[in-house]
């Protein structure tokens, strides 16, 4: 025991009156560096009031702030194995799954929920990125399959958030067969006719960027999203070759024909509704014009 930090330093702590400030209570912006209080970014959709930079978002804020007066029906969390493999690297699986439990207050990586955007129901799905970054695996895959089942029950328009570093490599070979299950699955929903559209969000690589999220009718992008495949490092090791500036972010691929439109976290829920009402035929409501494709 140090006795200095954990005695002394206490006491005079607690003599003069000083407190312990909770080291998450600033947000630094990645692009200005700018100092940020963190209840002024949770008010601005964790978007950065002066640089406009997009921060990560949380999966339930993320629900709560698509839906209508923040209310929808939250979809089960499936039951899966844990561990099949009894992985270990730097620590146990279980443990890793354990800790971003706790930390997120999620079963795994995958929300999903049933509401109404602006009148129009849909079923949305969002991915935790502080779940293990977002991964791919059995309970992912399942969920996301069952929230298309869902779709397809209630006859309406699936939703999807990607925000992944791709699958999951503590369960192997297990985590790389929801790539073509959830492409199975995004079929059944366009076979029954039903509108899916996926919102692309900060960062979606990997195996996931292989399936699902390039399988949409309309997709769209958050401002600054990095997406792709192979990360841009390892990119260019293996050509050997700089690539251009911006590459492989929303703005880069909307100029090349990868994404639809490019839309702020702010205009999302009425873009997606005035979308979907295009799609499905239905009569447009009295909102803002659609977010700008360039």
């Amino acid at each position: 025991m140090n006795w200095i930090t954990n005695y002394v330093r206490p006491r005079i702590n607690s003599m003069l009156g000083r407190r312990e400030v909770p080291e998450n209570l600033w947000i630094k912006c990645p692009e200005t560096g700018e100092m940020v209080f963190h209840k002024d970014l949770e008010d601005n959709k964790w978007v950065i009031p002066a640089s406009g930079f997009h921060m990560k978002m949380p999966a339930r804020a993320r629900l709560a702030d698509l839906f209508d007066g923040g209310v929808f029906e939250s979809l089960p969390q499936p039951k899966v194995a844990q561990d099949p493999l009894k992985f270990r690297d730097s620590k146990k699986y279980a443990d890793r799954l354990k800790d971003s439990r706790l930390k997120t207050e999620q079963e795994d990586t995958i929300l999903a929920g049933l509401g109404l955007v602006q009148g129009l129901k849909l079923v949305a799905v969002v991915h935790e990125f502080n779940f293990i970054g977002g991964s791919l695996g059995m309970a992912a895959g399942e969920a996301i399959v069952k929230a298309c089942e869902r779709a397809l029950a209630e006859h309406c328009p699936l939703v999807i958030f990607p925000a992944s570093g791709g699958a999951r490599m503590q369960e192997g070979i297990l985590s790389l067969m929801q790539l073509p299950r959830t492409t199975v699955a995004v079929d059944m929903l366009k076979e029954a006719g039903l509108p899916y559209i996926v919102v692309l969000t900060n960062p979606t690589t990997g195996g996931v960027t292989a399936s699902y999220a390039m399988l949409g009718d309309v997709h769209i992008a958050e401002p600054g999203a990095e997406i792709g495949f192979a990360g841009k490092r390892v990119i260019e090791q293996t050509l050997r070759e700089k690539l251009p500036e911006g590459f492989q972010t929303a703005e880069y691929l909307l100029e090349h024909g990868m994404v639809d439109m490019v839309v702020k976290r702010h205009d999302i829920p009425t873009t997606l509704a005035q979308v979907l009402r295009i799609l499905l035929k239905q009569p447009m409501t009295e909102v803002a014009p659609l977010a700008q494709t360039a």
